[in-house]
């Protein structure tokens, strides 16, 4: 799919393809085996930018100037792919993430055109887990169940509340009644489905937010991911900031969401994900567990390991330049190996997210690193309560999951 290039145009373009001897070439790091692989591809464009989003989504273009170019951009995703295939020859892709902006704006014949294109591509397991992200507001009659015809296995819906006033507040473009009815849509359509929930909003009480929760309770999900709104850096909200529930309400409304999960058969699995039993979200776990992804897509970030290194990508944002990018061959923004004393920062980043904490094989396994470079931190982490050590494992404690950010940062330092 590559085209020909004017060399006075390359500026314009990301970083060609290096070759795979590049990344197979001698260096600090020994990995006695390699990660499970997922696959991350970014839809960037949504019906309108929220206020608190920093994610890499871009409104959609009007109709009169062309709409979402569906097509073109799957192109430019199968030669963005193509190019990455030397780094992953011979590896099996065991989940698939399609996230954005909002995904679910591309037809079901595109997604159907996108997951084919993938298959023909890539050695996938049997019962790879494909997630697909969707919105109420691009919620129509059948068209879930189009997207479980597609190949889409799990459908995550970004519902954030029931209540218009909160919808509202969080400028969204859909309604309560979008909401549920979208809900019991994917309901009816797939075995396993998620809803993004989020709490702490402006003006909302604990009373408000049982509320919400008994509602997305009520359709029976066998996956909640329940998020504190958080002000983040370059959004509207942070130029306008809302006025949101002090700190001490915050917690007790995350005391409430534990509790009346946890009554309703589900599990607090992660420090943000609850799940019935055999529902949780693979790909998820993959990242959390310091598993590899590939990311192809505007703005995608992967991660891919090697025998004496792990790399992080990262594509070009823009999505028209991406498109052009891709196309070309060139869809690299950046290309760097994660440097030895950032390692253990990176992993605990993740590993201490989870319930059941990690082995320490794993830790060994998937950052090629000694114990000895970890030692220090787990014993000071040990010493205030924050993990337990036992049986090969490290767990983070009740404590150690309130003060998560204090105990990933005893990390932070040499290797």
């Amino acid at each position: 799919m590559n085209i020909p290039i004017n060399p006075a145009e390359t500026a314009a373009l990301g970083q060609p393809p290096k070759d795979v001897q590049h990344y197979m070439r001698a260096g600090t790091l020994g990995l006695s085996a390699l990660p499970p692989l997922s696959l991350y591809i970014h839809l960037p464009w949504c019906l309108k930018k929220c206020p608190y989003c920093d994610f890499n989504s871009h409104e959609q273009r009007s109709q009169a100037d062309g709409g979402v170019p569906e097509q073109r951009y799957i192109d430019a995703l199968m030669a963005d792919l193509e190019a990455s295939l030397p780094l992953i020859w011979g590896r099996t892709v065991h989940s698939v993430f399609i996230g954005g902006g909002t995904p679910s704006m591309f037809s079901p014949d595109s997604i159907d055109r996108l997951i084919s294109g993938l298959r023909a591509r890539l050695r996938m397991e049997p019962d790879c887990e494909i997630t697909m992200e969707a919105n109420p507001g691009t919620f129509e009659k059948e068209r879930f169940r189009a997207y479980r015809h597609a190949g889409v296995t799990r459908l995550s819906i970004g519902v954030q509340s029931f209540d218009d006033r909160f919808l509202q507040a969080l400028g969204r473009v859909h309604d309560g009644a979008q909401a549920r009815a979208a809900v019991q849509e994917a309901a009816e359509a797939f075995e396993t489905f998620n809803l993004d929930i989020m709490y702490a909003l402006p003006g909302q009480t604990e009373a408000d937010l049982v509320r919400d929760l008994e509602t997305a309770l009520g359709f029976h999900p066998p996956h909640i991911s329940i998020y504190h709104l958080t002000i983040e850096p370059n959004t509207y909200f942070a130029k306008f900031p809302p006025v949101v529930p002090e700190e001490d309400t915050a917690y007790d409304m995350l005391d409430r969401i534990t509790a009346m999960t946890g009554a309703a058969g589900m599990q607090r699995y992660e420090i943000s994900a609850y799940a019935r039993e055999g529902h949780q979200c693979f790909h998820n776990t993959n990242y959390w567990q310091f598993g590899d992804y590939l990311g192809i897509g505007a703005g995608a970030h992967g991660k891919l390991s090697f025998a004496h290194r792990v790399v992080r990508q990262v594509k070009l944002r823009d999505p028209q330049r991406y498109m052009d990018a891709a196309l070309a061959g060139r869809a690299l923004a950046s290309d760097e190996d994660v440097r030895r004393k950032d390692l253990p920062f990176e992993y605990m980043l993740n590993a201490l997210r989870l319930r059941g904490g990690f082995a320490i094989q794993d830790y060994l396994d998937r950052t090629g690193l000694p114990i000895s470079t970890i030692s220090a931190a787990l014993d000071e982490a040990e010493r205030k309560g924050l993990v337990l050590r036992q049986h090969g494992r490290v767990t983070p404690t009740e404590r150690g999951f309130d003060f998560l950010s204090d105990l990933q940062a005893l990390f932070l330092g040499d290797a």
